[in-house]
């Protein structure tokens, strides 16, 4: 039997439950700067990935087969060298759909009902009402682009918020909760439909600058702006161009093309903006299921079963 190397941390009953679902196998817990490159060499399965190892993992005598990365996104790994040695990977997708989704209702709840710009004027000890009326969620189309398990999670939520819910996939397939399931390459019609419209996209050679100039243009006038996907998959030049222009009312962005943001970025400045720094899938249950994602595969990998849970085609790099 092979090695196991994680290079997260494991709780004492984590550790068990992995030895529990591949027998024989040798587990070794460390960062990646404290393992020895022959640590690395020997791994049959890695937990995680980094920087550190990949000149010891990619060594002509690694023995590597699987990596089950720690993260839904897959773009900082090497992944043409990887499919050319026919190595498996999974990612934790569906790990951030709980903390992103109320990521997501928190930065539309704070800009819908006054909240951020009250904590800003509560810091002044202002007590200054909105100009004019607020608005509500209800009744509102919303736009999800890039629908997978965090965009059904959304759509859900949308749904008990009395929200019409429209998406955008690849596959134009169906998904609960989602009321029309538009193509990529309908996007732009989409977009002409919705009032609030949220990235969930992954980042692909497919979807670099998705949200360009005409995307920006052809979303309703007063629109709302969720990014909690990819930085990359937005033209952030466009976005600052439609804000400062006013075409669309209000952004909240997580996620950014330089990260992090420099202090500088007009972006920064922008009234009907809010920041916040790559946080939305942070949650403190997020080992908990990254780890319940690994075991379900370890016990097919260890069965010589697919692996059931997030294998990425390295076609699609999703």
């Amino acid at each position: 039997m092979g090695n196991i190397v994680s290079l997260h941390q494991l709780t004492a009953e984590q550790e068990k439950q992995v030895r529990a679902a591949a027998p024989g196998y040798e587990l070794v817990i460390g960062k990646a700067q404290e393992l020895n490159p022959e640590q690395i060499r020997q791994a049959e399965v890695i937990l995680g990935w980094s920087k550190h190892i990949v000149e010891a993992a990619l060594h002509p005598n690694s023995k590597l087969k699987w990596i089950q990365t720690w993260s839904a996104g897959i773009d900082k790994l090497p992944l043409a060298e990887l499919e050319k040695r026919h190595i498996l990977l999974t990612n934790t997708s569906g790990v951030h759909a709980v903390p992103i989704t109320e990521q997501i209702f928190g930065m539309l709840l704070s800009h819908t009902r006054y909240l951020q710009q009250a904590v800003l004027l509560q810091r002044q000890k202002t007590w200054q009402p909105p100009k004019g009326d607020l608005t509500e969620l209800r009744g509102k189309t919303l736009l999800i682009t890039g629908v997978g398990e965090i965009g059904r999670e959304t759509a859900r939520i949308a749904e008990a918020f009395g929200m019409r819910v429209i998406g955008v996939r690849r596959s134009g397939k169906d998904a609960p909760h989602v009321k029309h399931m538009y193509t990529n390459e309908q996007l732009h019609e989409a977009l002409g439909e919705a009032d609030i419209v949220v990235n969930i996209l992954p980042f692909t050679e497919e979807t670099r600058h998705f949200f360009d100039e005409k995307a920006f243009a052809a979303m309703r006038k007063g629109a709302f702006f969720i990014n909690v996907g990819r930085g990359s998959t937005v033209h952030t030049d466009a976005l600052v161009r439609s804000l400062e222009q006013k075409h669309i009312a209000f952004a909240g962005l997580d996620v950014f093309e330089e990260e992090p943001l420099p202090a500088s970025h007009p972006l920064w400045s922008l009234e009907n903006v809010l920041i916040t720094p790559h946080i939305a899938g942070d949650t403190d249950r997020y080992a908990e299921r990254a780890v319940d994602i690994f075991l379900t595969n370890l016990k097919a990998y260890a069965a010589d079963q697919e692996l059931p849970l997030n294998l990425v085609n390295y076609k699609t790099q999703y």
